[in-house]
């Protein structure tokens, strides 16, 4: 609460100073973003938005709950006029919170698949990342592994490393579960795997990896991107862990693996809405997604952008085309079985 409460302290604009337009818009050439993410590609991207359009990035980094929070608590007095983060839970989270408004772009539309944005227009997908089975390679033979379902199987007893079901990855997967299977599979899916478990939940997605290297588990369920940056690492011992894993896919014989995205959307009080559509479309650009490609190892948005060398390593790989929107809508129901599942 100190943290949120010197967060708030800290960062102030004062709108009094700014000049406004007929629609009590301002015409103050800048572009207030609250971001999740804290990427060094995006403080690149940030750059490269000033430099072509003149046009000021001011940004404002803090967890998406504490973004969302000060969102709220700001209210019509908000300076943001760019939400970003990570997850469609989170993102829904922020739309049925009434923090994001409605646009319409003829860019965003053309370029970004349906189902990676909501049917709304409130939010957009930036980039996107699958979450799939990473398995050690002396230990599991990868024609073992074949869909998230399997996971459950008593084979996995005792061998499963996973973070939290207080992550919104995890949630993010359950409900998509929930979508695909009905909620009474998802539930003793969920029931399964917390048997399965290898040792109680902790740590993130590296953490992870790095217990399977260290023999605490056989697979673990990981977010792709996190692997690239392992592999890339100025940290000698995060290439190692990294390079002793395998990365398979789940699910390629069905729906396809699962997939979310980082995303943002204008915020609902937007003093600089014209900048701010501005700002989303350019991160959507051929030029932004390549940065976004081949310095944080996440898919792009936009289909004329190739994965990194180091994704393309690892294959092509088919994705669901579930409506992430439903991520959002089945989060709650997820987050319940979770709680009821023991799943800590």
């Amino acid at each position: 609460m100190k943290k949120f409460i010197f967060l708030i302290a800290l960062v102030t604009f004062s709108a009094c100073k700014n000049d406004t337009n007929k629609d009590g818009s301002s015409s103050e050439n800048v572009v207030n973003v609250y971001t999740h993410r804290h990427y060094a590609a995006d403080q690149l991207l940030f750059k490269q938005f000033e430099e072509t359009t003149g046009i000021k990035v001011n940004v404002i980094n803090a967890s998406a709950d504490e973004l969302i929070q000060k969102m709220s608590i700001e209210g019509p007095q908000s300076p943001a006029d760019v939400l970003i983060t990570v997850d469609a839970g989170r993102l829904t989270r922020a739309k049925d919170q009434d923090l994001l408004q409605p646009i319409e772009s003829d860019v965003l539309n053309r370029t970004i698949a349906p189902h990676l944005k909501d049917s709304e227009n409130y939010w957009f997908g930036l980039t996107k990342r699958a979450r799939v089975i990473a398995y050690s390679k002396d230990r599991v033979d990868s024609t073992d592994l074949t869909t998230y379902e399997d996971l459950a199987n008593d084979k996995w007893k005792g061998k499963i490393l996973i973070r939290s079901s207080e992550n919104i990855y995890n949630q993010s997967l359950l409900a998509s579960l929930i979508v695909h299977n009905g909620e009474d599979k998802a539930r003793k899916w969920t029931e399964a795997m917390v048997k399965n478990m290898a040792r109680r939940p902790k740590g993130n997605d590296r953490d992870q990896i790095k217990a399977l290297v260290g023999g605490e588990g056989d697979i673990a369920i990981v977010n792709t991107y996190y692997i690239g940056n392992m592999l890339n690492s100025d940290n000698p011992e995060e290439v190692k862990a990294a390079e002793a894993v395998g990365i398979f896919f789940p699910n390629q014989d069905g729906r396809g693996a699962h997939i979310n995205v980082s995303g943002a959307g204008v915020a609902r009080y937007a003093p600089h809405k014209e900048n701010a559509v501005k700002f989303i479309e350019f991160l959507i650009s051929k030029e932004a997604q390549e940065v976004f490609a081949n310095s944080n190892y996440e898919y792009s948005i936009n289909s004329s952008v190739q994965p990194a060398p180091l994704l393309q390593q690892w294959g092509d790989f088919k994705a669901d085309s579930l409506t992430l929107s439903k991520l959002g809508e089945f989060n709650k129901k997820a987050v319940l079985i979770f709680d009821e599942a023991g799943w800590k």
